[in-house]
C-alpha cells in the first residue's frame, strides 16, 4: 500500500520542479540571447568607431600634423579598451545573476523535494504507527490494566501505611495520656499520703498527751493514796502511843474521815 501511495504521487510531486526547470532554461536561452545580441552591438559600434577615424585621418591628412592622429589613435584606443570593460562588466553582472537565480532554483527545487520526503516520511510512519497500534491493541489493554492494577496496590500500600502511622500517632498520645493520669494519680496518692501521715502524726500526738495526761492522773492518784496511807499510818502511831501511855484510861474510839479528793 505505502509504494502503490508513493508511485502515485510521484509525477504530481516531479511536475512543479519540471516546470521550474524549464522555465530556467528558457531563461537562460534568453539571457544569453541578450549577452550575444549586446556583444554584437558592442562589436559593430566598436568597428564603426573604428572605421570612422580611419576615414577622417584619410581625408585629414594632409592637413593635420602627426600629433593630432596620434592623439586620436589613443583616443580611439581609450575608448575601445572602455567599451570592452563595459562589456565584460556586463556579462559578468549577467553571469552574476544567472549564477544567483540558478542557486535560488536549486535551493527552492531541494526545499521542495525535502518536503515532499518528509511528508511522505510521516504519511509511513503515521500507517506503521496505526498498524503497530493496531496489532498491540490487545497488548496495551493488558498493560494499561497491568498498570491500573499496580497502581491500585500501591494506593491501598500507602494508605495502609498511612493507617499505621495515624495508629502509632494514637498509641503514642494514648500512652502519654496514661503517663500523665498515673503521674497525677501519684501526686495525688503523694499528697493523701502526706496528709494521712500528717492526721496519724497529729493522733499520735494526741494519743501520748493523753497518755501523759492519765500518766499525771495515775501519779496524782497514786501520791494522794500514798498520802492517805501515811496519814493513816501517823494516825495509828498516835493512836498507839496514847494507848500505850494510857493503859488505865478507856480506850477511846477515833473514826478517820476519808480524805477530800
Amino acid at each position: 500500500m505505502g509504494h502503490s501511495r508513493s508511485r502515485s504521487k510521484s509525477p504530481r510531486s516531479k511536475s512543479p520542479s519540471r516546470r521550474h526547470k524549464s522555465k530556467h532554461s528558457r531563461k537562460r536561452s534568453k539571457s544569453r540571447e541578450r549577452v550575444k545580441t549586446s556583444h554584437s552591438k558592442h562589436s559593430r559600434k566598436s568597428r564603426e568607431r573604428s572605421a570612422k577615424p580611419s576615414h577622417k585621418h584619410a581625408r585629414s591628412g594632409s592637413s593635420s600634423s602627426s600629433t593630432s592622429s596620434s592623439d586620436e589613435f589613443k583616443l580611439h584606443t581609450k575608448k575601445r579598451k572602455m567599451d570592452e570593460v563595459e562589456r565584460l562588466a556586463e556579462m559578468e553582472r549577467q553571469r552574476t545573476s544567472l549564477i544567483r537565480f540558478d542557486r535560488r532554483q536549486r535551493e527552492m527545487e531541494q526545499r521542495l523535494v525535502e518536503e515532499e520526503t518528509a511528508k511522505r516520511i510521516e504519511e509511513m510512519v503515521k500507517k506503521r504507527v496505526e498498524e503497530e497500534l493496531e496489532k498491540r491493541k490487545e497488548e496495551i489493554e493488558q498493560e494499561v490494566l497491568r498498570r491500573i492494577e499496580e497502581a491500585k496496590r500501591e494506593m491501598e500500600k500507602e494508605m495502609m501505611e498511612e493507617m499505621e502511622r495515624r495508629r502509632q500517632v494514637l498509641m503514642e498520645e494514648e500512652k502519654k495520656r496514661q503517663e500523665e493520669e498515673e503521674k497525677k494519680r501519684e501526686a495525688l496518692e503523694q499528697i493523701m499520703a502526706e496528709n494521712n501521715r500528717k492526721i496519724e502524726e497529729a493522733q499520735r500526738k494526741l494519743a501520748e498527751e493523753r497518755l501523759q495526761m492519765v500518766e499525771e492522773q495515775r501519779k496524782i492518784e497514786e501520791e494522794r493514796q500514798r498520802l492517805r496511807k501515811e496519814q493513816e499510818r501517823r494516825v495509828k502511831e498516835e493512836q498507839k502511843k496514847i494507848l500505850g501511855k494510857n493503859n488505865s484510861r478507856p480506850k477511846l474510839s477515833f473514826s478517820l474521815k476519808p480524805a477530800v479528793s
